[in-house]
């Protein structure tokens, strides 16, 4: 095992369910969101009680709430991810065109994405590495990446080998140039800005120094 896998795996570190209410804390009141397959789905759990959330999902839902208790799953409402999703009031379902020109018209203030690969100058890769064997499954994140008037990735912050997913210069198929604005990982909050990383939080336990061990690009204390 690498130092910076052993580094990296000594870490605390948030679950899952923390670095999605981390997420929800920054969505303002009011918004119109995305969430994108696999772990942004579980921030629809977290938005708090007091705030209003709009949730869109490209299959063409809007107005989900949180997943629905076990035993009341409706296998004919679901998410993107096929996950089935519950409806608040005023929710709806509609033709996937109508979606895609949500997504693509600018009429989401926020979309969550998951990553392979973010750089410091915000460029996107969520769709492929390139691995000869390799599925890809781009879906609608282009449309949404380009489409929403902010873009926030939530990703787990090394590979299971310890490589740092935020990187210099991403070595994967893009899905979108200069697009992401913000990064939540399993070890902190960071803004990109200039192809750098300003940490606007991070786990308690962690020090700044250990945090730029295990990350490609330069980060700025918040």
């Amino acid at each position: 095992m690498s130092s910076n896998t052993q580094a990296n795996h000594s870490l605390p570190r948030w679950s899952r369910d923390q670095m999605a209410a981390r997420v929800a804390q920054d969505i303002p009141n009011g918004a119109v969101v995305n969430l994108g397959i696999g772990l942004p789905t579980l921030v629809a759990n977290h938005i708090p009680r007091n705030r209003e959330v709009i949730l869109q999902s490209e299959n063409g839902v809007i107005g989900m709430g949180p997943a629905p208790a076990a035993g009341q799953e409706d296998y004919d409402l679901i998410n993107a991810g096929k996950q089935p999703v519950t409806l608040l009031p005023g929710g709806c379902y509609f033709h996937h065109a109508d979606s895609f020109a949500m997504m693509r018209g600018g009429h989401l203030d926020v979309c969550v994405l998951g990553a392979f690969q973010v750089a410091g100058n915000g460029d996107l890769a969520n769709w492929h590495t390139g691995a000869p064997d390799a599925i890809p499954a781009v879906g609608g994140a282009m449309d949404l990446a380009i489409g929403a008037k902010r873009t926030l990735v939530m990703m787990e912050h090394c590979t299971k080998t310890g490589q740092s997913k935020l990187v210099q210069r991403c070595s994967y198929p893009l899905t979108g140039q200069a697009c992401v604005s913000r990064v939540y990982t399993d070890l902190a909050v960071i803004e990109l800005c200039d192809g750098r990383g300003h940490v606007i939080d991070q786990v308690d336990g962690i020090g700044f120094e250990q945090l730029q061990a295990v990350t490609d690009i330069e980060l700025l204390p918040g």
